[in-house]
Formats: structure tokens, sequence, C-alpha cells
């Protein structure tokens, strides 16, 4: 099967434009006018934009960590909320009118990875030739993502092109409230997944890096699976009280500078298993950072190395936080002695519905604890910046509601801490 080109590519009518964030460089991001989408393969849907957010691996883009990846104008965004507007003559499971979660996995359905449902895999949906040439092997596409991840433009916009659009949308209710669907695009699919490339089971101590809205998730959920203890790290202060409130140990790592030792110290046997969710590197060692200004070092193992002492042997390693590159001093001996399982990647979102979204209508899940902050999707490049420096207020997700999502008034946002500028919404 041909790769499908991502493509927006055409002349538009003066009214066929719409408001978009665009990456316009290293900490750079406007909301510009750009053509208003249309469907360009017979799989495409369109659709109209009522709730998006900041995902932490926008923030990769946002740091300049792709900027070899990325160009000027590119359109940002992998989780969103909407309305259906048209679709291709090959999509059979929606229609215009039909709310919808966009996944940021793009599959084909077709492929021996989609067959696997290993969708984030897929053979066919990413054009880019980088990927091959640096991983040996072509992966998925994502959605407002970076040339590497196919070129895509994202969500983060008033309205999206969504390729695939059968697997790539998943209806939702109409009378659930946004951000109990909104935090189902990305953060608890990879989350869950987190949890199954860790095989965690009943009884387990388990141990997650990071306390950001997918570390928080997978503890949540590593629970609902029936983790014993779970360990919690962090530095960040107030992202640990979250943690502790929902019933985590949490470990300020800036508080141990061994913090695998710690950990053993609490837990003899060790961690039955780690799961890295901190999505950004993290070492603080001098040398690090000089080896990064000379371009010798991209990633860095600081946090896997932690991980791989503190599991138990025979135990399991997870990686969700967005690695790219290569890091220096693995401890590949370690890794090994103990007879460690290290699996990774990006989630694979189609495999884990309809049961995801049966525990949300069914009251079993609730992901609107991670949005504790809304606005307008106007204020999208300042709450970039918030986002990045964990300066939300909340500490935690921002939701963004489009004009769209706000003349529709398909939430009430009266539960919520703070809301900014939302008219009628405002407190």
């Amino acid at each position: 099967m041909a790769a499908i080109m991502p493509s927006t590519a055409y002349t538009p009518h003066p009214t066929e434009v719409m408001k978009a964030a665009q990456w316009m460089g290293t900490r750079k991001i406007e909301v510009g006018l750009v053509p208003k989408p249309k469907v360009t393969d017979p799989s495409d849907a369109i659709v109209q934009i009522t709730h998006c957010t900041i995902s932490g691996s926008d923030i990769h883009l946002y740091e300049g960590e792709l900027k070899d990846a990325m160009e000027k104008g590119d359109i940002l965004g992998q989780e969103a909320l909407g309305i259906v507007e048209e679709v291709g003559p090959d999509v059979k499971t929606l229609k215009p009118g039909d709310r919808v979660i966009i996944l940021p996995v793009i599959s084909c359905g077709t492929c021996s990875y989609c067959q696997r449902q290993e969708y984030s895999l897929c053979d066919n949906t990413n054009p880019s030739p980088d990927t091959e040439s640096t991983y040996g092997h072509r992966l998925g596409g994502k959605l407002g993502y970076s040339r590497l991840c196919g070129g895509y433009p994202g969500d983060q916009a008033e309205y999206c092109r969504v390729p695939h659009a059968d697997l790539s949308c998943v209806r939702a209710p109409d009378d659930v409230d946004a951000q109990k669907l909104l935090g189902l695009t990305n953060v608890v699919t990879t989350a869950w997944h987190a949890l199954e490339l860790a095989e965690v089971q009943d009884g387990d101590v388990v141990g997650v890096w990071g306390c950001g809205p997918i570390g928080l998730a997978t503890q949540r959920l590593a629970k609902l699976r029936g983790a014993k203890k779970v360990y919690a790290m962090d530095k960040d202060a107030a992202r640990l009280q979250i943690a502790e409130d929902f019933g985590m140990i949490p470990v300020n790592v800036d508080g141990h500078p061994d913090v695998a030792e710690y950990i053993l110290s609490l837990q003899n046997h060790g961690l039955d298993q780690s799961i890295e969710a901190s999505g950004y590197r993290t070492s603080q060692e001098p040398e690090y950072s000089a080896m990064r200004a000379i371009g010798l070092e991209r990633d860095n193992s600081d946090t896997l190395s932690a991980m791989i002492k503190a599991t138990r042997k025979g135990g399991n390693v997870a990686l969700v936080g967005d690695f790219f590159f290569t890091a220096h001093d693995f401890p590949i001996g370690p890794l090994m002695q103990k007879a460690l399982t290290v699996r990774g990647g990006q989630t694979w979102p189609q495999k884990y519905y309809p049961f995801l979204m049966d525990l949300v209508v069914e009251g079993k899940l609730d992901t609107s604890w991670m949005f504790t902050y809304v606005d307008e999707f106007e204020n999208i490049a300042e709450m970039y910046q918030k986002f990045s420096k964990h300066e939300v207020p909340g500490r935690l997700k921002v939701c963004l509601v489009t004009a769209f999502g706000r003349s529709q008034q398909m939430q009430s946002y009266s539960d919520l801490p703070v809301i900014r500028g939302l008219g009628d919404y405002e407190e």
C-alpha cells in the first residue's frame, strides 16, 4: 500500500481560512491564519475542533529538540476533540455531525503491524525517509509532530484533516463532558500502554518516573490494575503533592542524589516494574550539558540507569517518555545481568478502544482531573510558554476551547479552579 502523503496544498478562497498554532522556531508559537484543510484522500475526515490541549511531546518541538525536522509554519497538536464536518467516500464509521476524539497515531489498518494492533509501527502512513535512515525501519505517522513523523498538520487549529479517519477517530457520546474525553486522546492511552508494556498486575510494586499528566495517569491506572504500592518520582514539589493526594508514595529526586538506593532502602527486593514517563531529559550533570553543547550527546541515560538499579531481578522496565537519539553510559551490564525486560514505544491508542471509552461512560474513569486550567484557543502561544515551565495554574494541563467549541456550549466549566476569557463561562 502506498504511503499517504500529508497535504493541505490548495489555493484558498478568502473565507476558506482558519486559525492554527504554528511552529515558528525554538520557543516561538504563533496563531496564524492558514488555509482550511480539504479532503485529499478518500479515507479522510475534516473535523471542526472544539477542544484541544498541549502535550508534553509538543514541548519537545517547542524547545527545539526536533528543530531539524521542523519547518516554519508547521501546524502543531495531537490531542483534540471535535465535530466531523465532512468525510471522504471511503470512510465507513463516521458521518458529519459525529462528535469524535482524534487519536495522534495515524494507522493504515492493513499492514502486518496494524493487523497485530501495533499501530504506531505502521508501515504505510509515514512518508518521511528520515525515520528509516535513523532507526533502520519506517515508523507510523503522527499528527502535528514534525517531518520525522510524516509532516501531518496537527489539531491545534480550528479544523483538522484526519487521515484514515475510521481508525484515527473515535466516536464519543454527546453527553460526556469534554475534559473526560480530551484526556483519552493521548494521555490515558499512553499511560495504559506503559502499564501494558510493563505488564503491571495485581499486587505489584511499581515505580513511575514523572508526575506530569501522563505520569500521574500511569500511577492512577496502576492502582486501578491492582498495584499494591506505587512510587512517584519527580522534582516538582507541587506535582509530587498531587501524586501523594492520589495515594502514591512521593519521592523527590532532587532530595536523593541516588534515587535508586533510596527506593531500595524502602523496598528491599526492588520494584516489580519501573516506568519512565518523565518525557524529557533530566540530567543535571555538568558533563552532560557540556556534551550536548558540542553535539556529542542528544539523550541521556540517567533516569534509565536509576530505573534499572531500582528494579528487582527479572523485573520489567517500560519507556514511553520520547527518547529520540542516542545516549552514552547506557547501563547494559546491569540490564543483562539482572535479566530485565525493557520495552518502549509510542502508544497504540486504537488498540485500547472501546475499553477506555467504556470505563468513562460507566463512571469508572474520569480524566478531567488533569485539566487544571481552561482558556481560549487563541491564547495557546502563552500557554505553551507556561506549560514548558510548569506554570499552568494547577501545574498540569490546559483545556483550550475554540470559538466553535464555545459556541457549542458543550461543557460547563464551573468545577474548574481558574477560568479566563470564556465570556459567559467566566466566574
